[in-house]
């Protein structure tokens, strides 16, 4: 699935050719995405010009006068720029021409990805109660500590919770604990101040280093101009259970926390 890091290398790459173009025409190959396309999207979209490509959490946000576009990848989807005379290609859903020969292509395999429009003002339900942003002053150790207290789930459950921080997913989670020397498991009301100061600073790094590599290659992903990223060459461990640590030698271990793997050191994590 595509992560904050990968999230963000799409909008640094296609808001260069993005800003200040007027939409020509929205074509919908097929709305039966995680939720429908809206029926009036090419309407509503047709002849605005986009005046923002931002980013909250793993949403896209295309900003206009009329209101916003907001784009989630879901677990395989892209959104690159081709030009508009490109045959679609399967799975190639949405299309966004933009003035200037720019298309901006959305392409799904797995459709849970989604596209919802936001008129000014609306509630946004999707956004409403997430975390602050990892990369962001507001996020630090002194916030992860203070809202841990008293909680006996995982601390890797915890920073992945939106609600704590938004866009620390799986890779990261496991990459940035294994950095701050925190077993995944440890109970998240049983870490010090201290280490969650450490883990803090190890989230904004292997994020900050995921994004100036253009993401993480695993599976589906590629960022807005096609390519894919190369941050997975540097996991240390994620996805190498069984593998001997970088850091120490030993072999890395592997466990179930919600539903979902986390491999670790028994050495250098505690």
């Amino acid at each position: 699935m595509p992560e904050l890091p990968e999230v963000e290398t799409t909008r640094r790459g296609i808001e260069p050719h993005c800003l200040g173009r007027r939409v020509r025409r929205v074509t919908v190959r097929e709305s039966r995405l995680r939720w429908p396309v809206p029926p009036d999207l090419p309407q509503r979209l047709r002849g605005a010009v986009i005046r923002g490509v931002d980013r909250r959490a793993k949403y896209l946000l295309l900003r206009t006068a009329r209101g916003d576009l907001m784009v989630h990848l879901g677990m395989s989807g892209s959104l690159r720029l081709v030009p508009p005379r490109e045959p679609p290609r399967t799975h190639d859903h949405v299309d966004i021409e933009l003035q200037g020969d720019y298309c901006l292509r959305f392409n799904d395999p797995r459709r849970f990805g989604s596209l919802h429009w936001l008129a000014p003002g609306e509630p946004t339900p999707l956004l409403d109660h997430l975390g602050p942003e990892p990369l962001s002053d507001a996020f630090d150790g002194a916030w992860l500590y203070r809202l841990s207290r008293g909680r006996r789930g995982a601390v890797k459950t915890f920073i992945m919770d939106g609600k704590v921080v938004v866009g620390v997913g799986n890779i990261y989670a496991s990459e940035a604990l294994f950095l701050a020397g925190i077993h995944p498991g440890r109970a998240a009301g049983r870490v010090s101040l201290a280490r969650y100061e450490r883990l803090a600073v190890q989230i904004k790094r292997v994020l900050t280093s995921a994004i100036e590599q253009g993401g993480t290659t695993l599976r589906d992903f590629v960022g807005g101009d096609g390519k894919p990223g190369y941050f997975a060459q540097q996991l240390r461990v994620y996805g190498r259970a069984g593998a001997p640590c970088r850091a120490c030698g030993g072999p890395l271990k592997e466990l179930r926390l919600g539903q979902r793997s986390s491999v670790y050191c028994v050495t250098c994590q505690r």
